[in-house]
């Protein structure tokens, strides 16, 4: 006798409080548990169903939704074209659709929208338009430009079937050191809360709905206070600190997620240490996930962990202890127990629910507290209208994915995010920056198959010597000479130092010292005393400029903009329009005597939250 199921939660014209109840009623435990773990998948080249990941310790699509009945899966690593990614994306709701009760997939995502590339906090653009880091849409101060990239994110990432972005990160950059400021709106509290809403409107529009990407607010109740800047991916950078006791300052940006809907939130790892509250990682703090986001703010959203809390894993050949900080003696089913009783919805980052299914059976935890969750979870696949349209067009995704006028907005918002510090003049009165040169005509050449002959092409006369820049980009906009002493012009891109750690994964989170080798201060001065010289410098962290600010001709830094958006800035095409979204300090003794929950705390910094020059009109 087959199984009689009452499909009447496929029926749209119920209320999704209705669907949700005629649902959870016939899960079974195993299908309530799988609900209750979110892990990683990469996506298939070709469009077809995920293999097993050894790298990852990942399993295969097969196993997440058929095996373990999970349906809310992470999408790790670069994505493959819009069309391949697209048709993946369906083959997953094909196996989720075969199974008992049909329940869709949820696909996340880190950002993925900018050069970044590290799988633990934000991943390269691939096929998707190209824009600054958050920091960077932070210098431009424009909340009508961030919640522009969020609504075109949102199109993308709907036309290949992701509906939940693990972002906006609306931390407070205010330990200089910190690994995590990239994907932050900064240091101000003010500015981080007025971006961070607008992100979350573009992605999720006045209410969630099915052409919404809901959003997971991270990392409450604030990361960015951590001891030294470590990471607390990482156990020595467990630690989170309050010395100038600013814990309230850091909640106003979640502050402002609250009053416009956010749909889920992610607590931190960090463990809060010398305040009232238990010195435990905080998703496992009742304290701070039921008294402060469910009791305090009214948030009746999904809480979900940060990755890896329960299980030990192995991360790119090395070993990594889960990130259970100040619960490291519980076992993996004890962590389980404290994560739920503190009021988590789901377990990041994991894809072990037998060992939910253990503690159920052994009354360590009811079902029902089980069901509070799964209703959650399951009542927002129904508002995203997953259970109404699961599948996506995928002919129509590569032409939606990386459309020029989204290219074109965010090569515009690149440009606008450098932020120009120091622009000399040269004897005349001009200024170093913009630099405009006359163009020459270089003769036909022969094309190399012989076939046609290239057209006259215009290359400007400037001579310009460049370092960490693409030679063959920067010969689009001048005459690439190979020393400096050829030269009208140096320019050079460096990133903000960092030292080196253990472990590929670890070195993938810049930490320590932001003062630059006495090597490269070195070089940097030997080149600016031969040529004037541009130095941009890319800044994930606040790097110490002192050295050599003084000694170049211009000074910019940058948020995660390409070798032509830089160009075009030094060339005059746009200018730069950023402001600092942070203050860069002038020592490390000043970062040192800082306090790490307390915003522009360096004494007498270099130059301050805010400085940004112009291009005379």
């Amino acid at each position: 006798m087959s199984e009689q199921i009452d499909v009447r939660y496929r029926d749209a014209s119920l209320p999704v409080a209705d669907r949700v109840e005629i649902l959870l009623g016939q899960l079974t435990l195993e299908e309530k548990a799988g609900l209750l773990f979110q892990n990683m998948i990469l996506p298939d080249p070709s469009g077809g169903l995920s293999a097993p990941n050894p790298a990852f310790g990942l399993p295969g699509a097969e196993e997440y939704i058929r095996g373990r009945h999970m349906n809310h899966l992470n999408v790790l690593g670069a994505a493959p074209d819009a069309t391949a990614f697209a048709t993946w994306h369906n083959r997953l709701q094909e196996v989720a659709a075969s199974t008992r009760l049909g329940i869709p997939v949820t696909l996340s995502t880190d950002p993925r929208h900018t050069t970044s590339d590290n799988p633990g906090a934000a991943l390269s653009a691939g096929s998707f338009s190209v824009w600054p880091e958050p920091l960077g849409l932070a210098a431009v101060r424009d909340a009508a430009l961030v919640q522009r990239f969020a609504d075109t994110a949102r199109q993308e990432y709907l036309a290949v079937g992701i509906r939940l972005a693990l972002h906006p990160q609306v931390d407070l950059a205010t330990e200089p050191r910190w690994s995590r400021q990239l994907q932050t709106f900064g240091e101000g509290a003010e500015l981080a809360s007025e971006l961070g809403a607008a992100y979350i409107r573009g992605f999720q529009g006045p209410v969630l709905g099915p052409e919404s990407v809901a959003t997971m607010v991270k990392h409450f109740p604030g990361g960015g206070p951590q001891k030294d800047g470590e990471d607390p991916h990482f156990a020595h950078g467990r630690e989170q600190v309050y010395p100038g006791g600013e814990f309230d300052l850091h909640l106003k940006p979640f502050e402002a997620a609250f009053a416009v809907g956010v749909s889920q939130v992610m607590p931190y790892y960090g463990m809060p240490v010398g305040t009232d509250l238990a010195e435990v990682g905080f998703a496992f703090n009742r304290a701070v996930v039921t008294g402060m986001l469910r009791e305090r703010y009214h948030f009746d959203g999904i809480v979900c962990t940060d990755w890896g809390l329960i299980t030990d894993s192995f991360i790119m050949g090395d070993p990594f202890p889960a990130r259970a900080w100040g619960v490291e003696h519980l076992t993996p089913r004890e962590r389980i127990v404290r994560l739920l009783e503190a009021g988590v919805d789901q377990f990041g980052g994991e894809a072990c629910p037998e060992l939910l299914i253990e503690v159920v059976r052994d009354g360590d935890v009811s079902e029902e507290r089980l069901d509070v969750s799964a209703r959650r979870l399951l009542r927002e696949k129904f508002v995203l209208g997953l259970f109404d349209r699961p599948f996506v067009d995928a002919e129509a995704a590569g032409g939606i994915v990386g459309r020029p006028e989204f290219r074109e907005a965010g090569l515009a918002a690149q440009r606008a995010s450098v932020v120009l510090l120091r622009n000399l003049t040269h004897a005349d009165g001009r200024p170093v920056l913009p630099v405009a040169a006359p163009v020459v005509a270089v003769p036909p050449v022969a094309s190399p198959d012989l076939l046609m002959v290239e057209p006259p092409l215009a290359v400007p006369a400037l001579r310009l010597y460049v370092e960490g820049l693409s030679a063959e980009v920067a010969s689009r906009y001048a005459t690439l000479v190979p020393a400096p002493a050829d030269a009208d012009l140096a320019v050079l891109r460096l990133r903000a130092p960092w030292e080196e750690r253990p472990t590929a994964f670890e070195n993938r989170f810049h930490s320590g010292s932001l003062d630059f080798d006495a090597e490269v201060v070195a070089h940097v001065l030997e080149v600016a005393a031969a040529v004037p010289t541009v130095v941009d410098v890319f800044c994930d962290r606040p790097a110490i400029l002192t050295p050599f600010a003084d000694a170049v001709a211009a000074l910019l830094v940058s948020f995660g903009v390409s070798d032509a958006a830089l160009l075009d800035v030094i060339t005059g095409v746009a200018g730069p329009q950023g402001d600092l979204p942070f203050d860069l300090p002038r020592s490390m003794a000043a970062v040192e005597a800082s306090r790490p929950d307390v915003p522009f705390d360096t004494a007498d910094p270099l130059f301050r939250f805010g400085e940004g020059l112009r291009y005379p009109a």
